[in-house]
């Protein structure tokens, strides 16, 4: 089992939409070590849903893992806002995978008070840069922010 931190504007889509939906695609990933993040998940694993567009931003739910990897079609539309010219059905470049609602937090988590305790500064989230929408997430982490 692994752990994970993915990342999303509100309002593009939610938590709350997860919980709604049950399920996603989760699609439009265009970071390539993202990318090959997505190609080493596994079916099960867990996920924190983080609002990264929050004010402030914070971790509000958990989600899993609910596929493998498979090739992100919205690469390949080009109406789609995530359309890339260099994919193709043959390289389709980017990834996708299903992500599955399991909980929203009583209280979100949030980035201050994670870059402010000393048990959780370490974590890639907090890492100045670092801007990636999926990102590994130790076990005692993950724990520690869902508890």
């Amino acid at each position: 089992m692994k752990y994970w931190l993915i990342k999303s504007e509100p309002d593009c889509y939610s938590i709350a939409d997860l919980k709604q939906d049950k399920k996603t695609s989760w699609t439009g990933v265009r970071n390539y070590q993202a990318r090959n993040f997505i190609k080493t998940m596994s079916k099960g694993d867990l996920v924190l849903f983080y609002h990264s567009g929050a004010n402030p931003p914070a971790v509000v739910g958990v989600c899993k893992v609910g596929s493998v990897a498979y090739p992100d079609e919205t690469a390949l539309n080009p109406k789609d806002d995530h359309f890339d010219p260099k994919a193709t059905k043959e390289n389709p470049i980017w990834s996708a995978i299903d992500m599955v609602y399991v909980s929203t937090l009583k209280e979100p988590v949030t980035l201050p008070h994670i870059k402010n305790n000393p048990k959780l500064a370490d974590m890639v989230v907090v890492q100045q840069g670092s801007r990636l929408s999926i990102q590994p997430v130790s076990e005692k982490h993950f724990k520690y922010i869902v508890d």
